[in-house]
């Protein structure tokens, strides 16, 4: 039977859902908050973002739209073009390599498997920072950034996982 006109509009917004929400997640992160070092110290919520989908539903997290993300997230953020892309697609490419493993498993290997991955995510961005100003910012802020992107992925994985079950249904 041939898809309506609707089904096939109603298919392309639920694939794009995954790619929308993550691009939000960016412009969240770079809200003002009026917190002392906040901007220093801010999870990673588009690491979260990919980290899940890339997962869960690697068909609507293609390695493009995490390195759009990221564009999106450089331009946001006002760091070099690139930089938050890099990053992106390399937790794609870690975390899409690893489907199999992690599909089944408990939600505390995911949480566990994440706090990994969040790991190089943090390095990595410390890493590329220090070589584009020729400085080496203070670990600990880059540490704990880390530890709150960690604490808040159960949070976010709930939330993804209820609008995942929600998109299954509608497509």
């Amino acid at each position: 039977m041939k898809a309506t006109l609707w089904q096939r509009f109603n298919q392309i917004v639920c694939n794009l859902v995954p790619l929308f929400l993550i691009l939000g997640l960016a412009v969240v992160s770079v809200l003002p908050m009026r917190l002392p070092y906040y901007a220093d110290v801010a999870p990673m919520l588009t690491v979260i973002g990919v980290g899940y989908w890339s997962i869960v539903r690697p068909d609507l997290m293609r390695p493009s739209f995490a390195f759009g993300c990221g564009v999106f997230e450089d331009l946001l953020t006002g760091t070099s073009l690139g930089f938050n892309a890099l990053v992106l697609l390399c937790i794609h490419a870690m975390v899409a390599s690893q489907r199999r493993f992690f599909l089944g498993k408990s939600f505390l290997v995911w949480w566990w498997a994440f706090a990994l991955v969040a790991l190089v995510a943090v390095l990595l961005k410390w890493f590329l920072f220090a070589v584009i100003v020729d400085a080496i910012i203070p670990l600990d802020r880059v540490l704990f950034s880390y530890v709150i992107t960690v604490l808040i992925y159960p949070l976010w994985g709930r939330l993804f996982a209820s609008l995942e079950v929600a998109l299954v249904r509608e497509g």
